[in-house]
């Protein structure tokens, strides 16, 4: 049985996940209250949400849910000042939240643009600015923003996503400067392509997860617990001097 590594640093930390209901976000949620932290999180999926808090919750772990729309910033806002009252201020952020909609560049409108930003981008950039303060004033602090390799790789009908997406990494490199002097480490977590439910109900059938693993240096397929564990060493102490850079979890994906 493979062991993985424990972060006695991330005992107790107070830690701020969004769309952590499912997929690479309940990940997140199991990874990190496993490790003993303390754990809010977001997701507008309310009944997993609430399951996923209870369970881990009757198990002996720290987690607290809010139903909670991020592209509602005031909302989110005080959902993410409702932890902190429960758990402390967040010295874990993890901008998880994000939706790969399909969509024909041809067809999109300006509300639509609008829309798929803030469910990818927008919403991340006031999640540090609502726990910014409690960091600074704690003298540390990690931001971990979720990425995806689907722009570096060209994945088509993905243009207004890999945009945000792209974006993504100029707001870690711009806010790793902003917050850096005060001891806030921010960087990029770029999953490949995840094998979740969401991924194979809609598109990961037999021929594309046979070309997934063709482009891949490594055999397998990634899952999101992969994802996690990468998440876990950017938000430990082990990873104090690290910072502005982005760390790609995709099997060693050829073009990316």
């Amino acid at each position: 049985m493979t062991e993985f590594a424990n972060y006695p640093s991330l005992t107790g930390m107070p830690v701020v996940i969004s769309g952590g209901a499912s997929g690479i976000g309940a990940a997140l949620v199991r990874n990190f209250a496993a490790q003993g932290a303390r754990v809010g999180f977001v997701d507008i999926a309310r009944e997993a949400g609430q399951a996923l808090a209870a369970e881990l919750t009757n198990s002996g772990q720290t987690v607290k849910f809010a139903d909670c729309d991020i592209t509602d910033t005031a909302a989110y806002q005080a959902a993410i000042a409702d932890f902190a009252a429960a758990h402390g201020d967040a010295l874990v952020l993890v901008n998880n939240a994000g939706h790969d909609q399909r969509h024909d560049w041809t067809e999109v409108t300006p509300a639509y643009w609008d829309d798929r930003m803030a469910v990818n981008l927008k919403h991340a950039f006031f999640a540090i600015q609502a726990v910014a303060p409690g960091m600074i004033k704690a003298g540390k602090g990690s931001i971990i923003n979720t990425g995806s390799i689907s722009w570096m790789v060209m994945t088509p009908e993905l243009p207004v996503y890999e945009t945000a997406k792209a974006a993504t990494h100029g707001l870690t490199r711009a806010m790793a400067g902003e917050l850096g002097k005060s001891g806030i480490r921010v960087n990029s977590l770029v999953p490949g392509a995840i094998v979740t439910e969401r991924q194979l109900a809609h598109w990961l059938d037999e021929a594309a997860l046979k070309g997934i693993s063709d482009a891949q240096a490594l055999a397998g397929h990634i899952y999101p617990d992969d994802v996690a564990r990468m998440a876990l060493f950017l938000a430990a102490d082990d990873s104090a001097m690290i910072s502005a850079q982005q760390f790609l979890v995709d099997g060693g994906w050829a073009n990316s």
